[in-house]
């Protein structure tokens, strides 16, 4: 964004700024409006009511001073800077006093005009030189009218508020693409808004209406590819959930048409069964099989428990354990922990005086989840549940703290409670304020799905969110794919 430090308040500025008609009547440049009259005539200076030693006009132009004997302005002088960009125009106005009554509301939409009336002369005004915006002023004795025009097809949006100490008044103005909505299929509507978060944020969504949809999950845990080779005919896709980019393994619990592709990480997951969906914690148990029948009961991923089984590849264990290295049902290493788990395998860590198996042995992980639901696929935070916003950073294990703290492009699915479903994603913001959108927009239910440029939603095979460089959209594990019923 451009920015700029406007200088002093230049010392010439244009009659036309505070309304007068400039006439040349003989040598004499004569000021008017009518209900104020003044004149210049070289040699002479000033005529009645101002004084002749004042400084002479340059043209069209007036002294400061002159402006002030002339009685043109009485509204406080503030000082001005400002910044601008294809989308905003910021003006900050260094005030001489707290900031008086002042127009401090997120406000708009807008027409491509917008009128703004503000309580200070403001002489600065007249060097700055926005780009992509048309900039009008003029100078009233109580203050000065700000007038902007939008770049064809724009619409305003705008935001003001005051601080203090300094005191100052900011004033942003967005000039913004229009909204868009259309209808895709029966039931299915396709929307382009605008959110506050604070900044303007496009978001885009799909909204399908109650009993008119059938959503699957898609993708192969192993396998990254783009959305729409996951589900050809599917009507709308989402990015799914989170995978460990060396192995593309997913990242959670993943379960379609009731077989578990992949088990629980510890985080909030969706679920879904025929037109009911819902968002929470996996509750499950898990046990190991031994070779001599006898079943354990052992923790999974983040929920350790004295034996725990671990699915995702990386690191496993802790300082004091043993950790068995199984691939399918057999035992290929027992190792001290910490210790690598390779993809393909699974592992379960144990207190190294109370081993399970030996090494070639079978044993096998049987897990059992509650609820029991045909489609369920783990991401999160959870951002609504019951129309509440319950996100909170701390509440669910992250030890990246990206999805739950980075400003980043967001990719979400929420719900009404009579069961009307919206994919989402938005331009970059945070979670904290896509939970509170949100719940602004009315949702009973919510969840964040993997994001940053993970984040894309496609409808007819067309991505509809701007992701991807120079290679194109990012390949993924996991997807959502949304079908008319």
């Amino acid at each position: 964004m451009a920015c700029a430090q406007v200088g002093g308040p230049p010392r010439l500025l244009p009659a036309h700024r505070f309304g007068l008609e400039v006439v040349q009547e003989g040598e004499a440049t004569t000021f008017r409006r009518a209900d104020l009259r003044f004149a210049y005539v070289p040699g002479l200076g000033w005529t009645p009511p101002l004084e002749a030693g004042l400084p002479p006009p340059e043209g069209g132009r007036l002294p400061l001073e002159v402006v002030r004997a002339a009685g043109l302005v009485e509204a406080p002088e503030a000082g001005v800077r400002y910044s601008a960009d294809g989308r905003r125009l910021r003006l900050v106005l260094d005030l001489p006093a707290p900031p008086a009554e002042l127009p401090t509301a997120e406000l708009g939409p807008y027409p491509r005009r917008l009128e703004l009336r503000l309580p200070y002369f403001l002489p600065g005004l007249e060097e700055v030189r926005p780009s992509g915006v048309e900039l009008d002023f003029r100078y009233e004795k109580e203050g000065t009218w700000l007038t902007l025009t939008a770049p064809p097809g724009r619409f305003y949006r705008y935001r003001a508020f005051g601080l203090r100490d300094p005191s100052r008044y900011v004033l942003d103005v967005y000039y913004l693409e229009p909204e868009r909505e259309e209808e895709v299929a029966l039931g299915f509507r396709y929307r382009e808004l605008w959110v506050w978060a604070p900044e303007p944020v496009r978001m885009y969504t799909l909204q399908a209406l109650p009993d008119r949809w059938h959503m699957e999950p898609v993708g192969r845990p192993g396998e990254r590819r783009v959305l729409p080779e996951m589900a050809p005919g599917a009507l709308a896709l989402l990015n799914g959930g989170y995978f460990d980019g060396r192995t593309a393994t997913p990242i959670g619990l993943w379960v379609r048409g009731g077989v578990p592709l992949s088990f629980p990480y510890g985080r909030s997951t969706l679920f879904w069964e025929g037109g009911s969906v819902f968002a929470g914690r996996a509750q499950f148990a898990a046990w190991v099989e031994l070779p001599d029948g006898r079943r354990v009961q052992v923790g999974l991923n983040l929920a350790r428990a004295r034996y725990t089984a671990h699915t995702l590849p990386g690191p496993v264990g802790r300082v004091g354990e043993g950790v068995h290295l199984v691939q399918g049902e057999r035992v290929v290493a027992t190792l001290p922990a910490p210790a690598e788990l390779p993809e393909g395998h699974w592992a379960l860590s144990f207190p190294l005086s109370e081993p399970l198996a030996r090494t070639g042995e079978r044993i096998r992980l049987l897990v059992r989840l509650e609820p029991a639901v045909s489609y369920a696929l783990e991401a999160g935070p959870l951002l609504i549940q019951s129309g509440a916003n319950v996100f909170s950073p701390t509440a669910e294990p992250f030890r990246d703290r990206a999805p739950v703290e980075a400003v980043a492009a967001q990719s979400a699915v929420a719900w009404t409670q009579d069961g009307a479903l919206t994919f989402i994603v938005t331009e970059p913001m945070r979670p904290e304020a896509l939970a509170r959108v949100l719940q602004e927009m009315g949702f009973w239910g919510a969840i964040r799905m993997d994001g940053g440029g993970s984040a894309q939603l496609w409808v007819r095979g067309q991505l509809k969110n701007p992701n991807g460089g120079p290679l194109g959209p990012r390949p993924v594990v996991s997807g959502l794919a949304l079908y008319p019923r």
